[in-house]
């Protein structure tokens, strides 16, 4: 089955607007969550809406040795150069993986100066453009995060594969949302073998021959703690004492600079807490959640006992697929899970497995009702049968939330 066939239009729809327009348009995200595929796709787009020609249009893929001599921006600025030297019109240029090109930002600033020239760019890296290079295009590009499959895009891929929306779930939660799983079947040998590879090449690509990691084993172990503490608040303090329980010594800065390293490499993302009642951001016990439940479970394998954390990510990542900033809230000693804003938007979220028990309901409901404003509040479970809403507090059934974007209204 060939993935490229099923549309992002998520992406398609927010990038358009911008298509032909004199901005930059960079598309970043974790190494296969599906950027190479959108690109092609936003090529037969432009292709087929614009009637262009394919002359004027150059693809540049850096994870091809068909293009292994592109190393540098003068190269770059060279082949592009040389590519379009008796082409006339609007021209169109996609880069794959620009960060793998030394000092990239310098070719395509030149180029972007000229001005005939509609630009896109693919990124796997969180800090593209936190070099000084960077500030050559300040104010000239837009950023088009990509995240992994939401389940709603994870059952067009399913087609008529698909079983029961619960069972679908239930695979969505085993398996993860990383497009190319769908060549494959579902079965947990043959995922995870596929996940876990690309897990090593992160590891091994993005952060290790990168940053010249010398610790490869302390790398690891930090990450298999981090995996297996989705949702909770923890601090690099407490990563570093349990790694030294276990006999490996290591400094809590140590800790933070390889942390970093996954956040770079868009593996993780970190959550920072904000006080409400203090009206702040705090600085230590913050929250990571994965770009991928999938990769978790390859690594540490599925557990059912921890099925409250991976719902948790689900929900995080769906937030920010819809555009969503994410902080987790603070409220005296309680706990919100998470408090999303978009503009002048702002809702409240619980997350629940189930609300078995009056006790449960009590724990989930009761740190919303403590919060005196007028925007929304969810709580959201894996319950099918639910009562009436609680002190305004309204209850919404996960897969519900995930199938329809509607349902979250300020």
């Amino acid at each position: 089955m060939e993935t490229f066939f099923y549309k992002r239009n998520i992406y398609l729809h927010r990038i358009t607007p911008f298509i032909g327009k004199p901005v930059i348009k960079i598309i970043t995200g974790m190494r296969r969550v599906g950027k190479s595929c959108f690109l092609k796709q936003l090529i037969a787009h432009i292709q087929h809406t614009y009637g262009t020609d394919p002359k004027n249009i150059l693809y540049i893929d850096k994870e091809s040795l068909e293009f292994e001599d592109i190393r540098t921006y003068r190269d770059l600025d060279a082949f592009i150069a040389e590519s379009f030297q008796e082409i006339s019109g609007k021209k169109y240029v996609f880069i794959d993986e620009v960060q793998e090109i030394t000092k990239w930002e310098k070719a395509i600033a030149s180029l972007a100066k000229q001005g005939n020239a509609d630009i896109y760019l693919t990124g796997s890296n969180a800090h593209l453009f936190s070099s000084e290079l960077a500030t050559l295009l300040s104010g000239r590009y837009i950023e088009f995060p990509m995240y992994s499959l939401g389940f709603d895009e994870f059952l067009q891929f399913r087609g008529d594969k698909a079983a029961s929306r619960e069972q679908e779930f239930h695979h969505f939660l085993r398996f993860g949302g990383l497009p190319a799983i769908h060549h494959f079947p579902l079965e947990e040998t043959i995922i995870y073998q596929y996940t876990s590879a690309i897990y090593n090449t992160i590891l091994l690509k993005d952060i290790i021959a990168r940053h010249n990691v010398r610790n490869a084993p302390l790398l690891e172990n930090i990450s298999r703690f981090v995996f297996d503490n989705i949702g909770n608040i923890f601090s690099a303090k407490k990563i570093a004492d349990y790694l030294k329980s276990q006999r490996i010594r290591v400094g809590v800065e140590t800790v933070q600079k390889y942390l970093a390293y996954f956040i770079e490499a868009l593996v993780l993302y970190k959550v920072p807490r904000y006080d409400l009642k203090g009206k702040r951001l705090l600085e230590v016990r913050e929250k990571y959640y994965l770009t991928d439940p999938g990769m978790r479970h390859a690594l540490l394998g599925y557990r059912e006992a921890d099925i409250s954390g991976v719902l948790e990510n689900v929900v995080f990542l769906e937030l920010k697929r819809r555009g969503y900033q994410v902080w987790v809230g603070k409220h005296d000693d309680s706990e919100i899970d998470f408090i999303a804003t978009k503009e002048r938007e702002k809702i409240y979220i619980q997350v629940a497995y189930l609300l078995a028990t009056p006790k449960v309901v009590q724990r989930e409901f009761s740190v919303l009702q403590k919060i005196h404003d007028n925007y929304p509040k969810y709580v959201l479970s894996l319950d099918s049968a639910f009562g009436h809403d609680l002190d305004g507090i309204k209850r919404l059934n996960i897969i519900d939330f995930l199938m329809q974007p509607s349902l979250l209204k300020a």
